[in-house]
């Protein structure tokens, strides 16, 4: 089984950065692919972006050149680097893996405003 805990949300205004931490209570390169989601009020949870065990990336076109996700296997966590924030990007974010199920994180909350 694997645990997983978001930390980093906040609130920024428009224009700005955020980094969002995901830390696994096990060894991520065990774990294979770590993702990104997100869900805004009355919106389904979509993907922002994946990181394999390989460090092939994958992301929701919304974000490209805006957001980049990194991991630190010392740290078994995963990062979530996000920059030139809009109100649109307001949302829970929540880190997930299948390795063991589905498994998601309890979220962070990322509020930009305009």
């Amino acid at each position: 089984q694997v645990q997983l805990v978001e930390s980093g949300g906040g609130l920024v205004q428009a224009g700005g950065s955020l980094r969002l931490s995901c830390a696994a209570s096990r060894s991520i390169l065990s774990l294979g692919i770590m993702g990104w989601y997100r869900q805004a009020p009355g919106k389904q949870r979509d993907m922002v972006a994946t990181i394999g065990t390989g460090g092939s990336t994958n992301y929701a076109d919304s974000v490209k050149g805006r957001f980049t996700i990194s991991r630190d296997s010392a740290k078994n966590t995963v990062y979530l680097q996000m920059n030139s924030l809009t109100p649109e990007d307001t949302a829970v974010y929540y880190c997930n893996n299948r390795r063991y199920g589905d498994v998601w994180g309890r979220g962070t909350q990322v509020t930009v405003s305009s």
